[in-house]
């Protein structure tokens, strides 16, 4: 059984809670992957709201609409986003990892491609689901809230 500092350089193919994508806590591999800038962020995936309050304040006018919140991004003040995952299958990966950098499982700006997900991915987590939908996300201000998608 493998610990979680073996996983860290790792970039897993799986079905998240949203679409079939790459898990990882390595953001460089991730864009190399991707073909992105390497200044673009990445939304982290937790495993549970205690995480994320771990890691983050989330401002108090919003905090009862994230603890509700299902498949949805928030985007924090300070600009990292976050989503807290409440898929029990999808769990069992985030769980062993703390927490991950979640992006879909496609070149940056074209379509999911499952000969390039397959041969970019270190290890692929069957089976993967058809390809659904991203998330909302919303950024949040300190009083305000904007929805992006």
């Amino acid at each position: 059984m493998m610990s979680s500092e073996q996983f860290k350089d790792l970039v897993f193919l799986t079905a998240t809670d949203t679409t079939i994508g790459f898990v990882s806590k390595n953001a460089q591999k991730l864009n190399q992957i991707k073909q992105r800038p390497q200044n673009k962020l990445f939304i982290t995936v937790l495993p549970s709201l205690d995480k994320l309050n771990s890691l983050t304040r989330i401002p108090p006018a919003h905090s009862l609409r994230v603890r509700r919140s299902q498949k949805t991004t928030f985007i924090m003040p300070n600009g990292d986003s976050y989503r807290v995952v409440h898929d029990r299958r999808h769990n069992l990966l985030l769980n062993r990892l703390g927490w991950a950098y979640s992006t879909s499982a496609n070149p940056s700006g074209k379509e999911y491609d499952e000969e390039f997900a397959h041969k970019s991915a270190d290890i692929i987590i069957a089976p993967l689901k058809q390809n659904g939908q991203a998330s909302s996300l919303f950024k949040l201000g300190k009083r305000k809230i904007q929805r992006l998608r």
